[in-house]
């Protein structure tokens, strides 16, 4: 997604000056591409940079990157667009972090996956300081199809995460409803053309359905991304007092997946669950 979203910026005529990756050979090769530079360390990002866009994987590596000796290190007046789906608490945590040094923090989480970063059609929610959210918002429109200003620091966080709380749902159930059209003998390519018709159509349909049925699950988001939001999501609805049991079992279903070795195949790959045979053949 970062790549990608480098690779926008830098066709909209913004300067992208360096790049930084936990692989250091992908940073080469992007800033190679577009003409930027390859960082190992965090603070050289910083001091290289007026505004930086974070995407990592998870609480922990957010966490990691926002200290005093890393991107926090002389921060004053920068400003940090973060972009990965973690918890509320986490990004509150960072935005408090980055007050203190001085700089802003804006969360700006993305409901669309990898060719949406490349041709800038990002749908953003954002969250945090709106004055701040206005100073940038020419540059994220850049990136985006839609942008929506959803409120204070941790807001944007929440609705992401029932975005994908639903849709993490919605195509568990498709894939049990293609394994068990499967097991009945239904020909299941019109199965799909008679969802797509009726209360059972959905997004997850147009987007999944394919590679379900082919077993195509080359990853734009994976299995172990699926099970993490659906833990973000169903941790808060636990901190409101909501049972969410349709969400708690999409969940273990994806925790399944990693199980048994598939957690960085595409969350189309909850299918392997449930069309009969599958897992008995790998």
């Amino acid at each position: 997604m970062g790549a990608n979203m480098a690779r926008r910026m830098k066709d909209c005529g913004h300067t992208v000056a360096v790049v930084q990756d936990s692989r250091d050979e992908v940073a080469v090769e992007l800033a190679d591409e577009i003409g930027a530079k390859a960082l190992t360390d965090l603070c050289s990002v910083t001091a290289a940079a007026d505004i930086i866009f974070t995407v990592v994987t998870d609480d922990e590596a957010m966490r990691a990157i926002f200290t005093k000796d890393a991107l926090l290190k002389d921060a004053s007046g920068k400003i940090f667009i973060n972009c990965a789906t973690v918890s509320p608490a986490v990004h509150e945590a960072i935005d408090a972090a980055c007050r203190e040094a001085g700089a802003h923090a804006l969360e700006a989480c993305m409901a669309s996956s990898i060719p949406q970063a490349r041709d800038g059609s990002l749908y953003l929610m954002i969250g945090g300081d709106e004055a701040v959210f206005q100073k940038v918002e020419p540059l994220l429109q850049d990136l985006s199809a839609s942008l929506r200003y959803i409120g204070p620091t941790g807001k944007a966080a929440q609705v992401k995460a029932l975005v994908n709380m639903v849709m993490n749902i919605n195509t568990a159930a498709l894939a049990e409803g293609l394994g068990l059209g499967q097991a009945l003998g239904l020909d299941l390519k019109i199965l799909c053309e008679v969802f797509s018709q009726t209360g059972a159509n959905s997004r997850v349909l147009e987007t999944d359905a394919a590679d379900m049925l082919d077993r195509d699950h080359d990853c734009y988001f994976s299995a172990a991304h699926a099970a993490k939001d659906s833990g973000i999501a169903n941790a808060l609805a636990q901190q409101a007092g909501v049972k969410v049991p349709l969400s708690q079992a999409t969940e273990a279903q994806y925790r399944k997946l990693i199980e048994v070795g598939r957690g960085e195949l595409d969350k189309s790959a909850v299918a392997e669950l449930t069309f009969p045979g599958r897992l008995e053949e790998q």
